[in-house]
């Protein structure tokens, strides 16, 4: 071999080194090679049986022709495989099966989880029924959606409802005391053949419980989750469906609830379409429905590092009522096995079992604010229970309940009759006061008049205080009766759920009418109205003419509330009409009694007449000042500048 020859080979082998080092892939491409190698790997191992199959059925046909369709079909699932490698990474084997279900149940509830996503899909309430007689059911797998989002070491972004869960047991029923768990893993596959390396949802029931328990286990995954990864994201969805008659009640009736550590509960207004950022550590978050509830409670507490929480009202659907959503945080510190205690309650919105948790999620039922409130938890729901617990019908409970109350009330009827008698008593001197000063000098009319009450010893605010008193208990069973589960679907005389209103004619929707009155006749409504103004008509006699004729205006809006108060009593609970009605007649009654067995106007006109008789008090500070206020007006206006007259 001649010079020239070797010269030319050593220029081909320096050129061919030259470009092979300049040609050569980065760290990331070979990573990537590497991933594709592996997943066409493990496609073959996969497919290995069945191509060995599929070659012996093609024995005595056109042997290139089934080579070619089977190597068309290889390429074509290898190629599905690298796209669900470079998606899921180590998850791609879980992003491929069947999904599967698993009921877990006791004696209130059954709680059916889904293979794919390892969540509960749906959940029955064995106790209860919607209003038209079916299973009633919180959510079901279409409606709603449960998810925990997490970022690889290789940068993928995985979201576990997409992926398959393996089952750790079988379906269950549990009873009494016995308590039972099932379990479901998401497996990462590594280069290891052993299952070391999963995220688990371990679900335990007890027997007679609401309560569900989830252990969310994170195993061996340090080295699988990015290493700048310092939590996972929560993602629970839920379209809660109708289960009651009137859907806008409903609507009016559901909203997230939240707690946040050491805080009370707090939640969004019913009527909003709105987004709350969750500013701090949340304890528990619920999707409340009228009657129901969805929550999810921490052991110790889910961070609020974006967190955040939905409720939307599904005002174009007849099927839902709201929809929610709720994104929130659960802490990661990379250890090889983490475990994050939290549970689930499903179930109704009933007083002492969402207190027994001592958790505050009785709070999620609107009893009213401030007294109001806590005259319905620690006197009504009290005296309601009581009544219930002799297991008979709820209108016979609530006739009761009425009774109770207004024996309670009893002192304060008769104070308010004894002040209008009083009232009675003198208005042949009233009278006498009006004609002497008319109307043209009203401020010395009105002293003649409290000089007159105070030598008599009459309070014209006598009547008015112990009415003031009844409040309290009217407006708390004002929120009481539509917020109790108790009257939900039973029936009384025509009324068949007390819980919503009553309707003895359905006339359809119409125009204006609909928006105002609604589309039914309510009975109860129609009663409650009835008997609310024969008893404000026995009352303006009681009074006589004196309150009419310093307040005239007062007479006919007094006529006029009930009337315009009685097309919000037709959507309203028919329990709450039936109590006032009740109220009204009762009212009715002592008013008949006090006036033909325990007051004497006779008798009270003599006593009026002793008091007269006797020196008079010397005047407290605040009628002192209230006296120097009238004087220093009269002289106000008595020096105030006449017009002349041109």
């Amino acid at each position: 071999m001649d010079r020239n020859s070797i010269t030319g080979i050593v220029l081909i082998c320096a050129i061919m080194f030259t470009w092979m080092w300049y040609s050569a892939p980065s760290k990331e491409e070979i990573a990537k090679q590497r991933r594709t190698k592996d997943s066409l790997e493990l496609v073959q191992k996969q497919k290995a049986q069945n191509t060995i199959g599929h070659k012996q059925l093609a024995v005595g046909k056109d042997s290139t022709s089934n080579i070619q369709h089977l190597a068309s079909n290889h390429l074509s699932d290898s190629a599905k495989q690298i796209e669900r490698v470079n998606k899921y990474d180590v998850f791609a084997s879980a992003s491929k099966d069947s999904n599967k279900f698993f009921t877990i149940e006791n004696e209130l509830l059954k709680a059916t989880i889904s293979s794919k996503g390892g969540r509960i899909c749906s959940v029955q309430l064995k106790k209860y029924r919607t209003y038209d007689s079916l299973p009633l059911t919180l959510f079901d797998a279409d409606s709603s959606s449960f998810g925990l989002l997490f970022d690889t070491e290789h940068n993928r972004t995985i979201n576990s409802s997409d992926l398959y869960f393996e089952p750790i047991g079988n379906s269950f029923s549990v009873s009494g005391d016995g308590i039972k768990k099932f379990a479901v893993r998401l497996y990462a596959k590594t280069d290891s053949i052993k299952k070391d390396k999963y995220i688990e949802y371990e679900y335990s029931l007890a027997g007679n419980s609401y309560m569900l328990g989830c252990k969310l286990n994170v195993m061996g995954m340090q080295d699988v989750i990015a290493s700048n990864l310092n939590d996972f994201s929560l993602n629970w969805t839920m379209k809660t469906p109708s289960q009651e008659r009137d859907l806008k009640t409903q609507r009016a009736a559901s909203t997230t609830y939240f707690k946040y550590v050491d805080e009370e509960p707090d939640y969004i207004n019913e009527a909003k379409d709105e987004t709350k950022t969750l500013s701090a550590k949340v304890k528990w978050l619920a999707f409340k429905q009228q009657f129901f509830t969805s929550v999810i409670i921490a052991d110790d507490f889910f961070d609020k590092t974006g967190a955040d929480v939905t409720s939307h009202n599904e005002k174009t659907s007849v099927k839902y009522v709201k929809d929610y959503s709720a994104n929130l945080t659960i802490p990661y510190s990379h250890k090889p096995n983490e475990s994050f205690g939290m549970k689930f309650y499903f179930g109704p919105n009933h007083f002492q079992t969402l207190k027994k948790y001592d958790l505050s999620l009785e709070k999620e039922i609107p009893l009213g604010w401030g007294i109001f409130g806590w005259v319905n938890r620690f006197l009504v729901i009290p005296v309601f229970n009581f009544l219930a617990s002799f297991n008979i019908n709820y209108g016979i409970i609530i006739l009761c309940l009425t009774l109770v109350f207004k024996t309670l009330l009893f002192p304060v009827a008769y104070k308010t009759y004894v002040s209008s008698a009083k009232m009675r008593v003198l208005k042949p001197e009233i009278d006498e006061i009006n004609k002497k000063f008319g109307t043209e000098d009203a401020l010395k009319k009105q002293q003649a008049t409290m000089a007159l009450y105070k030598k008599a010893g009459v309070s014209p605010l006598a009547g008015c205080i112990p009415a003031l008193l009844q409040m309290p208990i009217l407006m708390a069973l004002f929120r009481f009766f539509p917020s109790s589960i108790e009257l939900r679907q039973q029936g009384f005389w025509w009324a068949h759920d007390l819980s919503t209103y009553d309707s003895i004619w359905n006339f359809g929707k119409l125009p204006v009418i609909d928006f105002i009155y609604g589309d039914h006749v309510s009975v109860w409504a129609l009663l409650c109205t009835i008997t609310t103004l024969i008893y404000t008509q026995m009352n303006s006699q009681l009074m006589g003419s004196t309150q009419n004729a310093q307040m005239p205006g007062m007479k006919y809006m007094m006529y006029f509330m009930p009337i315009m108060f009685l097309p919000f009593l037709n959507k309203f609970s028919a329990g709450l009409s039936y109590y006032y009605t009740l109220a009204n007649v009762i009212s009715f009654l002592q008013m008949w009694v006090i006036r033909k067995y325990l007051v004497d106007e006779k008798k009270l006109h003599a006593q009026i007449e002793e008091n007269k008789k006797k020196p008079a008090k010397a005047p407290s500070s605040f009628q002192q000042k209230l006296q120097k206020r009238l004087e220093d007006a009269q002289k106000g206006r008595n020096g105030m500048p006449q017009k002349k007259v041109k």
